[in-house]
């Protein structure tokens, strides 16, 4: 996960900054929606072990359950301007610098789990939000510069895009887990659910923003072998975004991906001249110690070792 996403934000940073004939993003973002539902449905097809299981599971998931289909959509639409956001503040951030302050979505995943999902937080681990806003509040406070991108860019557009991405990263999450983990339906028919409703909001997007554009030069206008890496890592990332969603939630998946922070300012560093200021450093490792402390294991206190007057451990169980 580390991997793809440090990988992702420094081609598509790449991409938006080096490449002569710009693509248009909102098309990069419709592709990897259509390659996802194709990955799905090939799984799904494993999953169920033949094409006849396949067919009934579609037409009853798909095809007959519209109530379902709505309730997808709404992450659907949520992640789609989340995808977007991602190519307007890498066009406009440093990958490091867009690594660190995207880690924000943390706090709100935190925040939207407590509110819609009812669970807690230990006081260690709010104490690893608190650390994490400080790191990123650094970074932005002085970002680092890149000496070798050359195109104009706008900090303020590149935080807010960051900033609205962040919203939506931690309420479709958070929507999409209580979707998912609320009843026994298959991760990959969620998963043809969601990228259905995806495919529309994006197709809508694409020509809503860049119609005339699309339709003068072509909707793979300005498309490289880079562009595609970008789209399927994006896909491959929607993928196993799922499955850790599946089997922890968004929380461990925010911090496990704010790793990347590490690979991506190398990156920076050897790609763009990325210059590392004292305030970059401090704030990215901030963050590092916020990953730590988050995966600090949570000490039971329901129960209580006690020595019984033969000098034997035994457990008294307390009930709060």
């Amino acid at each position: 996960m580390t991997l793809v996403a440090a990988a992702y934000t420094v081609l598509l940073r790449y991409t938006r900054t080096v490449t002569t004939e710009m693509y248009f993003s909102t098309t990069a973002v419709c592709v990897a929606e259509v390659i996802k539902l194709l990955l799905s449905v090939v799984i799904l097809a494993k999953e169920t072990g033949n094409l006849s299981r396949l067919f009934t599971s579609l037409k009853e998931n798909v095809l007959g359950s519209p109530v379902e289909m709505l309730k997808l959509a709404v992450p659907s639409l949520v992640y789609a301007l989340q995808n977007n956001m991602a190519f307007v503040a890498l066009s406009n951030l440093d990958a490091a610098v867009y690594q660190v302050t995207y880690q924000l979505k943390i706090p709100c995943t935190a925040l939207c789990t407590v509110l819609m999902l009812n669970r807690s937080l230990s006081k260690l681990q709010w104490l690893s939000v608190f650390i994490l806003c400080g790191g990123v509040t650094l970074v932005q406070y002085s970002p680092a510069e890149a000496t070798r991108v050359q195109i104009e860019q706008n900090h303020w557009l590149g935080f807010g895009a960051v900033a609205v991405a962040v919203l939506c990263s931690g309420f479709a999450g958070v929507y999409f887990e209580k979707v998912l983990k609320s009843s026994d339906t298959s991760l990959w028919v969620r998963n043809i659910q969601m990228y259905i409703s995806g495919i529309i909001v994006t197709l809508a997007g694409v020509f809503l923003t860049d119609g005339e554009g699309v339709l003068e030069k072509g909707f793979f206008y300005g498309y490289n072998y880079l562009v595609w890496i970008v789209v399927l890592l994006a896909s491959v990332g929607g993928l196993y975004t799922s499955v850790v969603v599946k089997y922890t939630d968004n929380i461990m998946k925010g911090f496990s991906a704010a790793a990347a922070i590490v690979i991506s300012t190398i990156a920076s560093v050897l790609l763009f001249g990325l210059q590392i200021t004292l305030t970059f450093t401090v704030g990215a490792l901030l963050v590092c110690v916020s990953i730590y402390t988050y995966g600090l294991p949570r000490k039971d206190t329901t129960k209580l070792e006690i020595k019984d007057t033969s000098g034997n451990l035994s457990e008294k169980l307390i009930h709060v």
